[in-house]
């Protein structure tokens, strides 16, 4: 499937683009990005150059993706969500070898208008919720929300909140989970 480029984007010479990615209005992808298959990169989205975007990744209309993340295969980007690069920016003091990395695991959901300040991993089908602020690590399957964001609860991988502790089934998909207030795991 080919990839798919709208004429008012910039693609720089360099960039990798996976197969079937859709690159949308207005997008400036840099020369040393890595995007993988099945992307899709709405509108005013930015991707700097030392990024790594997995298949399957959605970044809704007016992210900028800076130096230093990386996201893994099917990774939702919010409208407006904010990356960071660097914990304490000043316009007049230059800290560009000071980019702290950023890592989104498979299956994250970073909500609207939330902002992830840099450094931190995002764990595997974690979810922030819209218009939160992530300040640390975030575990697997965790359901986060509030400024600064604080843990309320688990998220299955269908997108659905799990209730309860132990030995628990998804109301919606089924799918089984161990969880206790440190952790939740497939069963």
């Amino acid at each position: 499937m080919a990839v798919k480029i709208h004429e008012t984007a910039i693609v720089d010479a360099g960039a990798e683009i996976g197969d079937g990615t859709a690159i949308w209005h207005w997008v400036h992808v840099c020369g040393t990005a890595r995007i993988g298959a099945g992307s899709s990169l709405g509108q005013n989205v930015y991707v700097g150059n030392h990024v790594s975007i997995g298949n399957n990744v959605r970044i809704q209309n007016g992210v900028s993706v800076y130096d230093a993340v990386t996201l893994e295969d099917d990774v939702f980007c919010g409208p407006a969500m904010v990356f960071t690069n660097v914990y304490n920016p000043r316009a007049a003091v230059p800290r560009k070898d000071e980019y702290r990395e950023t890592l989104v695991r498979r299956g994250a959901t970073l909500g609207a208008n939330c902002t992830i300040v840099c450094g931190v991993t995002i764990g595997e089908h974690g979810f922030v919720g819209a218009g939160s602020v992530i300040t640390r690590d975030v575990k697997p399957y965790a359901l986060m929300v509030g400024v600064p964001a604080r843990q309320i609860g688990w998220m299955c991988e269908c997108g659905v909140r799990i209730e309860g502790d132990g030995e628990i089934a998804c109301t919606a998909c089924d799918r089984e989970y161990q969880v206790s207030d440190e952790a939740c795991a497939p069963r």
